[in-house]
């Protein structure tokens, strides 16, 4: 059984993060030099975490299977990053951050990790403006800010609706300069396929460059992965197609413990999906619920009527009625699921029933044309190449979609997983949003963890490890890893079915999306744990791999990533069929209150739920770690 020791420092919630820092382990400057440390994934974590320890004199070493870091789905975050610096004088600060990311993820997050991520989110925004990057600003020149879901405040930093691409950019800039000064070793094209371990801590990485199918080894003091969340398990998502769940999970293989896994978050403001032909979905930012109005007919009659026709009398908008409080702005669980309510009534828009509106109609009049275009122009377009409709006539279509996800990795409070030396940052842990994600706050913890947690927190390990004590890759163990990988090369290369990994994907998005989707029962989770390992021997008896190893072969990335997700949504399901509760974005329909709100268990499921690998056919085993509430009193959440 793997020991979960969260290292919360003592003390008041407010002195935690300064005292622990005060007093953790530290690293000599001339002996930096000697460590190196393996950043695995270059989005707004990894590139951030590579510049920095690089600053600091590490040795580092990036690897991105991208051919630019600049093509990290972190680009594709559009409506802001949150921090708490009240600069609206609407009664923001620190804690009240930390309570609403509390809040909004019911109750199932480390109170200690979300009150660093309020404290440290102020200096994100300084980091970022000395760097360049060109948020939104008021007349008077001063940083403008918006709202977003779950919040009562305005603390949503933004660049228009190109906020995680700027961001990034600053990111990129800061890894671009350690690169060229030498800090940095960067590997483009370059997947990680297996973590190695050595004496049980992780000391190196298997990687396959994507061009050449070159698979090569790489010792380190220190493994980081910031390697992004795990949402295309699903087929159909906002993720971009590229994003997958590999590293962790072949890290999850090794040992490390993979915490919450079906804490998966769908986002209400999603182009609606029109066919199977598709391979993604297009979201259309929070910040849009700022100003737009969702709302469905009152008559099931109307909805394959021009909207423009249908009086206001017969509109129902249904946030504005169910949440009055916070209205549009209504976090993103409970306004996917009141989306789904009126589209299960019949009420739903669009040729397949599946949509709302959101309506600019009311904002236009307010700000005008030209008002709304400065705040969203670009969203807008997005919407029109999509949709061939114009939005500013008339009103947009969206419905939930499957847009990030609060599982991952298990880490402690230094963002150690139980694994020792094998650090994870960002989406890719599941420390800071429990079971539902506030809107804004990806870009937050991404750029927290990099910029302000690991360069302190990864010295406590390494002052542990001998400096010049880096294992040789010849060891017995870097070559176990690498059989290991070509192996699996081999069994996928010596398919020759008659299905392609797509519609085998396709196939397990719909497993999944219907039984472990904006709502589960036990019956059909059941039904999925009987599915998925049925189409997973499919997969390994039809699928046709085509092609060689020993070059570019998009398909082989496909096919092992697939091979993954395969394992993955069973392990999901498993942990959606044991919470026996609604929290969150895990919402199981025998647990809700007569208004259909969550009811949660908090006698019996006040934990984190990390399971732990027992090997090929075995069951994993569910460990747990119990969520202790010391500052603040757990309570039914209202945003009514």
């Amino acid at each position: 059984m793997a020991k979960l020791d969260s290292k919360i420092p003592s003390g008041p919630l407010a002195d935690k993060w300064r005292k622990h820092k005060a007093e953790i382990k530290l690293v000599n400057p001339a002996n930096k030099r000697k460590y190196e440390v393996i950043v695995v994934g270059a989005g707004l974590a990894g590139s951030s975490a590579a510049a920095t320890l690089a600053e600091l004199g590490y040795k580092v070493k990036c690897f991105v299977f991208h051919d630019s870091p600049r093509r990290a789905h972190s680009i594709a975050a559009q409506g802001g990053i949150n921090a708490a610096k009240n600069y609206q004088n609407d009664g923001d600060s620190v804690y009240r951050l930390f309570y609403d990311t509390i809040k909004g993820g019911d109750y199932r997050a480390r109170e200690a990790n979300v009150h660093r991520l309020a404290e440290v989110s102020v200096n994100i925004i300084d980091q970022c403006v000395a760097q360049g990057v060109p948020f939104a600003r008021e007349y008077g020149g001063l940083l403008a800010n918006r709202s977003f879901g779950g919040a009562q405040v305005s603390r949503t930093f933004y660049a228009r609706g190109q906020t995680g691409q700027q961001l990034l950019l600053g990111a990129y800039s800061a890894l671009s300069r350690m690169v060229g000064a030498g800090g940095v070793q960067l590997f483009t094209n370059s997947e990680m396929l297996d973590l190695v371990l050595v004496g049980g801590q992780a000391k190196g990485i298997i990687v396959r460059n994507l061009n050449t199918g070159e698979i090569s080894r790489h010792a380190a003091d220190a493994v980081i992965l910031a390697t992004g969340g795990y949402g295309n398990v699903f087929n159909l998502s906002t993720y971009a197609r590229g994003s997958n769940a590999t590293a962790i999970w072949r890290a999850y293989k090794r040992g490390a413990c993979f915490a919450n896994p079906c804490y998966t978050q769908i986002h209400p403001t999603c182009i609606p999906v029109t066919g199977d032909y598709q391979s993604k979905l297009t979201l259309m930012s929070e910040s849009l619920r700022n100003d737009g109005r969702i709302w469905v007919p009152k008559k099931k009659e109307d909805c394959k009527k021009d909207p423009n026709t249908i009086p206001e009398e017969d509109r129902d908008y249904y946030l504005e009625r169910m949440y009055p409080s916070f209205g549009n702005l209504a976090p993103r669980d409970i306004s996917s699921r009141a989306a789904k309510r009126v589209c299960d009534e019949g009420r739903g828009v669009g040729e397949s029933g599946l949509g709302v509106y959101l309506d600019f109609s009311d904002a236009i009049k307010r700000l005008g044309e030209a008002g709304v275009r400065e705040r969203y122009g670009n969203l807008f377009d997005i919407y029109h190449e999509i949709t061939a409709e114009n939005a500013y006539k008339t009103p947009m279509r969206i419905f939930p979609a499957v847009h990030y996800t609060m599982g991952g990795l298990w880490v402690d409070y230094n963002l150690m997983s139980n694994v020792p030396g094998l650090f994870v940052l960002g989406e890719a842990n599941f420390s800071d949003h429990g079971a539902n994600r506030l809107g804004a706050s990806a870009l937050m913890q991404g750029l927290a963890d990099g910029y302000f947690v690991i360069p302190y927190t990864i010295a406590d390990y390494l002052a542990s490890q001998k400096p010049g004590s880096r294992p040789s890759t010849e060891l017995p163990e870097f070559k176990a890893a690498e059989d290991n990988i070509r192996g699996i090369t081999s069994r996928l290369l010596n398919n020759k079915g008659n299905q392609t990994v797509a519609a085998i994907h396709r196939k397990l998005g719909n497993i999944l999306w219907t039984y472990c989707g904006m709502a589960r029962t036990a019956e059909g989770l059941k039904k999925a744990l009987q599915e998925i390992p049925k189409l997973r021997e499919e997969f390994w008896a039809t699928v046709n791999v085509p092609g060689s190893g020993e070059t570019l072969n998009q398909s082989l990335e496909r096919a092992g990533r697939v091979a993954d997700f395969l394992e993955l949504a069973e392990l999901m399901c498993l942990d959606a069929l044991t919470r026996e509760e609604s929290c969150g974005a895990h919402f199981r329909e025998e647990y809700q209150w007569p208004d259909g709100e969550c009811k949660r268990d908090d006698e019996k499921f006040n934990h984190v739920a990390a399971w732990e690998y027992q090997g090929e056919g075995k069951a994993p085993l569910r460990n747990v770690e119990p969520l202790n509430y010391e500052f603040v009193k757990m309570s039914v959440r209202n945003y009514k």
